[in-house]
């Protein structure tokens, strides 16, 4: 029998652990409203993955069989949006609850965008086990067509059909298996584990663009630091950044500086603090580019030209599989090239780049290089006093600069007139 004509398993949702008092009851108005017009309506996907879990989802998606006419006629808040593939988003405030069509894989000749299909069919169209559940919260019940609910219990996250044509029709579909696999703390199945270190070079021929969002749903869904360590197991990272593996892999330190940097980054989404793709590839890419520009500057370039030149060469490289647009590559460089400035703090200098509008990034940035064992911690130390205290106590504090510079400058004058 075709698996994709096979009935689901339908299991009771209260004996998975599923509690409907968290569903949204935006969600359930719009699930009972299609019902209620005739058509077949459930919660699907990530949603009733993670109320399995016993998590707090972040969207609740539905799925019908109604088409989306059909479903715009119902619901007098929706529109309808996209090209390819039509999707309603019904509208309650704020609050949008996306509904779409069942779809089924096209044919060779068919539009890839609307094939409708059957619910069997959705479900088999997925990507894994885990996010093809279809739960329905009138009757209180899962359907489950490919065992997702068992891959759940034993901890895998499987992929649907052949994993390998399902990597090479979409490489993105290898950093989404470590994504969920990361934030699920499930394995992939053995089968994929194998596939993946061997068809990551296959995600260099994705369109760099759309590897940027891909990076941001990586590293700014607030668990960055596990990801991290899954792309680097499954050997993803050094196909997404090959400038900064073949440094690391040098003997260089950015283990430790990025790790911080993504730790620090999960800290603060956790305790709903703003975070910037400017920072993050800060982090990401300082160390060829600081292992460059040092190499520069030994070689008797200028320090103001090497740190630039070094910024230009390693963006060139990486733009090339990962697209970091302006607004966030420009004060990536910003926060890099300020990095000089911690030092010039005589006279007002310190004051002046205190007032600067991208001193508390670079601050943080200077932060991570001082935890990561870079550069002497006294300076960060200083850095963060000369915040703390009053403006009388700023400027003894730069005196005391000053009057260190004079003691030393002294010290070196006796020595050389004694060595005489």
């Amino acid at each position: 029998m075709n698996d994709q004509n096979r009935a689901p398993k339908i299991v009771d949702a209260a004996s998975c652990g599923l509690n409907p008092a968290r569903i949204n009851p935006h969600a359930r108005q719009v699930i009972e409203k299609l019902q209620d017009a005739g058509y077949t309506a459930y919660l699907v996907g990530g949603c009733v993955r993670d109320l399995v879990l016993g998590r707090e989802p972040k969207d609740f998606d539905v799925v019908t069989q109604a088409r989306p006419e059909e479903i715009r006629q119902i619901f007098r808040n929706a529109r309808l949006i996209g090209r390819r593939f039509r999707l309603a988003h019904v509208h309650f405030g704020r609050d949008i609850i996306e509904v779409a069509t069942y779809r089924a894989a096209p044919s060779a000749d068919q539009d890839h965008g609307n094939v409708f299909g059957t619910a069997e069919e959705d479900a088999f169209r997925r990507d894994f086990t885990v996010n093809a559940l279809y739960y329905d919260p009138e009757e209180g019940v899962i359907r489950d067509y490919v065992n997702g609910l068992q891959d759940l219990a034993d901890g895998f996250l499987r992929v649907i059909g052949n994993p390998e044509e399902r990597f090479r029709e979409d490489p993105v579909r290898m950093l989404r298996a470590v994504r969920f696999a990361a934030k699920l703390g499930l394995q992939l199945t053995p089968d994929s584990r194998e596939l993946v270190p061997r068809l990551g070079p296959l995600l260099q021929e994705v369109a760099p663009a759309r590897l940027f969002e891909e990076m941001l749903k990586l590293f700014h869904a607030g668990n960055a630091a596990a990801t991290y360590e899954a792309l680097e197991g499954h050997r993803l990272f050094e196909a997404l950044f090959p400038t900064v593996a073949a440094v690391r892999k040098a003997g260089a330190n950015q283990e430790s500086l990025l790790a911080k940097a993504l730790i620090n980054s999960d800290r603060r989404i956790a305790e709903n603090k703003p975070v910037t793709p400017a920072f993050l590839f800060a982090a990401l890419l300082w160390e060829p580019v600081r292992e460059a520009a040092v190499a520069a500057i030994a070689d008797g370039m200028a320090p103001v030209e090497a740190w630039q030149k070094a910024a230009e060469q390693v963006l060139r490289e990486q733009l090339k599989i990962v697209t970091i647009p302006k607004r966030f590559s420009l004060p990536m460089r910003e926060i890099w090239s300020l990095q000089s400035r911690f030092d010039r703090r005589s006279g007002r200098q310190a004051f002046r780049f205190l007032e600067s509008k991208r001193f508390r990034a670079a601050y943080d940035f200077l932060g991570l290089r001082a935890s990561s064992g870079e550069l002497d911690p006294g300076l960060f130390d200083w850095w963060t006093r000369f915040q703390e205290v009053t403006p009388a106590e700023q400027e003894a504090m730069v005196e005391g600069l000053s009057e260190q510079g004079e003691k030393r400058s002294r010290r070196k004058r006796r020595r050389r007139a004694s060595s005489g």
